[in-house]
């Protein structure tokens, strides 16, 4: 069983025992949290879709720990007009274990 989820204006598409990395959701290590924008379920060939998300659809998940991406860096350059800038970016992330889909 799979579904497609939306957390953090992303689109996730998920299934039991799954690990991913979410953008940062605010809730402690251990919590369980539940998405309920559920745009897709799908068992085999019982696929059901969403307008815009599945009515009752529901997947738990059980938050693991949160952290920082590793870096990247901005550069901005102009040639031949002395102009140089340089800035580095890391985005916090939270990582859940999915624990269980229920479709509508």
């Amino acid at each position: 069983m799979y579904a497609v989820i939306e957390s953090g204006g992303k689109q996730h598409r998920v299934e039991p025992g799954e690990v991913l990395r979410l953008e940062k959701v605010n809730a402690e290590a251990g919590e369980t949290i539940d998405f309920d924008k559920v745009m897709m379920v799908g068992d085999g060939a019982d696929i059901k879709i969403g307008v815009p998300y599945v009515e009752g659809g529901k997947v738990s998940a059980e938050v693991v720990t949160h952290g920082r991406h590793s870096k990247i860096t901005i550069i901005k350059m102009k040639r031949r007009k002395h102009y140089r800038r340089q800035a580095g970016h890391r985005q916090w992330y939270t990582e859940v274990k999915i624990k269980e889909i229920v479709g509508g």
